[in-house]
């Protein structure tokens, strides 16, 4: 996996100040999307044992919330098997740490057992660990500056009931 930037002070992509993992490599290509240039899967860096554990020592900051994952698609099935070992140390670490992803796949459409970008053995891992998950593609013609830590109307901000709640419907 590729990844375009590391945040070690982020305060756009989800509450309090948080480490952001921006990953390579996206398909939906939303029209409008603020980060193009990670849609390639070859941008940027190689994520290695290094970044990674840079990202567990910017996390072990007392004033750091948590930490986002976003992209890119963080969801792309070549994505999630680098990703889970992340958020595994992660959550190990920092128990009392939030962990946010965004995505542009639908929860309940794409990342449920059986759908589309689902992983057996670790989309569901993934989904377990998440505190936050921001869904839905970003829709230029619903795009609102206001909304906080989203850029168009029909993208969601579900916390851990909501996600478990989709995933048990």
């Amino acid at each position: 996996m590729n990844y375009g930037n590391i945040k070690f002070i982020d305060t756009a992509d989800g509450e309090g100040v948080r480490v952001s993992l921006f990953v390579s490599g996206c398909r939906n290509h939303c029209p409008g999307c603020f980060n193009q240039d990670t849609w390639d899967f070859d941008f940027g860096k190689e994520f290695t044992e290094v970044e990674e554990n840079e990202i567990l020592e910017g996390c072990n900051k007392e004033y750091i919330s948590g930490l986002t994952i976003l992209g890119g698609e963080p969801f792309e099935e070549e994505n999630q098997k680098v990703i889970v070992e992340l958020i595994k140390k992660f959550k190990e670490k920092f128990p009392k740490k939030t962990l946010w992803m965004y995505t542009g796949y639908i929860l309940d459409k794409d990342l449920l057992s059986g759908q589309r970008k689902y992983v057996e053995g670790v989309t569901g891992l993934i989904l377990d660990s998440i505190d936050v998950l921001v869904d839905g593609p970003f829709i230029l013609a619903e795009r609102n500056l206001s909304l906080k830590f989203r850029g168009s109307n029909n993208q969601r901000i579900l916390d851990k009931e909501k996600i478990k709640e989709l995933r048990n419907a």
